[in-house]
C-alpha cells in the first residue's frame, strides 16, 4: 500500500515531534503492508512560518531519515511531497519543486476549515492549463463541503482528484467528517486515501483499519485502487482516469443537516 497523505519528517510542522516519533510511526505503517511513505509537509501555512520548506532542505530531510529507515530494516520507501495551503496565486510556485508531485504534474492543495474561496475556480483553471491537476486534501473535513457535498462533484467534473483522510472513515476526525467521507467514497468520487499520519496515537498509520470499512462499502478491488493503482501513478506523474458519478446528488440533506439530526435522536 502507498500512504499518499502525512506528516512524517520530524520538527518541520505539526507533524512527527522527533526522529524516534517518526521510526516507530513507520515501524507501524510497517506492519500495516504499506511500502511507499509520500511525506506531504505543510507548504505556504501559517503553521510554518518562518521555517525552511524548500526543496533542497526537505530533500536533505527525507534522505536522513531514509537511511535511518534502511539502517533498521523498515522496509518503506519515502518520497518527497507537500500540503500546499490554498493562496490565489498559486500558479507563480508552479515550478518550485516542493510545491508539486509527481514530476511537477499534481499538487495537494488544503483549504481553511470552515472557508473556500471563490477565487479557487479560476486558481485551479489556469494550474490545469499549466498541466497540473490539483488534488483537493481531505474535503470531507471542510464545512463548506459538509453544507453542500455536491462541491466535490463540482471539482472532480473540473478535473481535480479528491483525498479523504483514513481518520475521517475512522470516525477520529469528527461525526460530520465521517458522514461525509461514507457519502464521498461510496459515490464513487473518492481516488486516493491517505492517513493524514502526524503522531503515535489517533493521527499515526491507519489505512488498514479504513481500509476494512471501505471494502464494506465499495468492495475490495475499487477500495485498493485508493491506496495502490491511483497514488503509484500520481508517483510517477502518469495521468488519471478518474471515473466517477456523473449526475449530482439530488435533494441531498447537508451533512451538518444529518448530524444534527443523528444528535436530536
Amino acid at each position: 500500500m502507498i500512504d499518499f497523505h502525512n506528516h512524517i519528517l520530524p520538527n518541520l510542522d505539526d507533524g512527527s515531534k522527533s526522529t524516534e516519533m517518526s521510526i516507530k510511526m513507520l515501524s507501524h505503517a510497517e506492519k500495516q503492508g504499506i511500502t511507499d511513505v509520500v511525506n506531504t509537509v505543510h507548504y505556504l501555512h501559517p503553521k510554518v512560518d518562518g521555517i525552511d520548506i524548500s526543496y533542497d532542505r526537505i530533500k536533505g530531510e527525507t534522505k536522513r531519515l531514509q537511511s535511518i529507515l534502511d539502517k533498521a530494516s523498515i522496509k518503506i520507501k519515502l518520497h518527497i511531497g507537500s500540503e500546499v495551503y490554498y493562496q490565489p496565486n498559486l500558479i507563480e510556485y508552479k515550478n518550485d519543486p516542493i510545491a508539486t508531485i509527481g514530476k511537477g504534474k499534481f499538487m495537494l492543495v488544503e483549504f481553511s476549515p470552515g472557508f473556500i474561496p471563490n477565487t479557487h475556480k479560476q486558481t485551479f483553471f489556469d494550474l490545469k492549463m499549466n498541466g497540473i491537476t490539483p488534488i483537493i486534501a481531505h474535503p470531507e473535513r471542510y464545512k463548506p463541503v459538509q453544507s453542500n457535498i455536491n462541491i466535490i462533484y463540482d471539482w472532480l467534473n473540473a478535473g481535480c482528484i479528491i483525498q479523504v483522510d483514513a481518520g475521517s472513515v475512522l470516525g477520529y476526525l469528527g461525526k460530520p467528517a465521517q458522514i461525509a467521507s461514507e457519502e464521498i467514497i461510496k459515490q464513487n468520487w473518492c481516488q486516493i486515501l491517505g492517513s493524514d499520519a502526524h503522531d503515535l496515537n489517533k493521527r499515526n498509520f491507519n489505512l488498514d483499519n479504513a481500509l476494512n470499512i471501505i471494502i464494506k462499502w465499495i468492495g475490495e478491488s475499487s477500495a485498493m485502487l485508493l491506496v495502490s493503482d491511483y497514488p503509484r501513478a500520481i508517483i510517477n506523474g502518469d495521468p488519471i482516469l478518474v471515473d466517477f458519478e456523473e449526475n449530482k446528488l439530488k435533494n441531498s440533506m447537508s451533512i451538518l443537516d444529518r448530524f444534527y439530526n443523528i444528535r436530536k435522536k
